[in-house]
């Protein structure tokens, strides 16, 4: 098990830079989008082409974003039952979805969008609009994103077992959105 414990701290320190990363493009975003609305109200002059870039940002940061935001523990869940459990519970509960829910579909996700990448890929697909950009960097989003995604999900599965096995110290605290 401390194999598969190290391969999951790995894969969590991979997707903490990683999510980082992404975290900066919200600024970078942000920055992009009041130049943008500068040069075009201001200015009197526009680009489709940084009009793009906003929404190819806006894909790395939900794309790589959400493996960070699963090692963090913080994304969402339903509370009906999930905040009412004590003890082992929710670490079983975050088993059951892990493993039944998140693991197939974003494998099969990740698995999807691959040859679609490719195709993007390989023919060089440019927006349709004047001055837009190519677009297999955003679509490259897709199938790394799933996929490291699919890591994080192993590894928060790893840590669970762990978890219940003694061996690993987890905070399975968890705080219910105020709303």
């Amino acid at each position: 098990m401390s194999l598969l414990l190290k391969l999951a701290l790995g894969i969590d320190w991979l997707n903490d830079r990683i999510g980082k990363l992404a975290a900066w493009c919200v600024l970078l975003a942000a920055v992009i989008c009041a130049g943008t609305a500068f040069v075009r109200y201001g200015l009197n002059m526009g680009s489709n082409g940084w009009l793009e870039i906003q929404w190819y940002l806006f894909a790395v940061i939900v794309m790589l974003g959400a493996p960070y935001v699963l090692e963090k523990n913080e994304h969402v869940r339903v509370d009906l039952i999930y905040g009412k459990l004590k003890g082992n519970g929710p670490v079983y509960v975050d088993l059951f979805g892990l493993l039944i829910f998140l693991l197939p579909v974003i494998g099969l996700l990740a698995w999807l969008s691959w040859p679609y990448f490719y195709k993007v890929y390989s023919t060089n697909e440019m927006s349709n609009n004047a001055g837009g950009l190519i677009r297999w960097p955003v679509v490259l989003t897709m199938p790394l994103g799933f996929a490291l995604l699919w890591l994080q999900g192993w590894a928060e599965v790893i840590k669970r077992v762990a978890y219940l096995q003694g061996k690993f110290a987890m905070d399975t605290h968890y705080e219910k959105p105020i709303q």
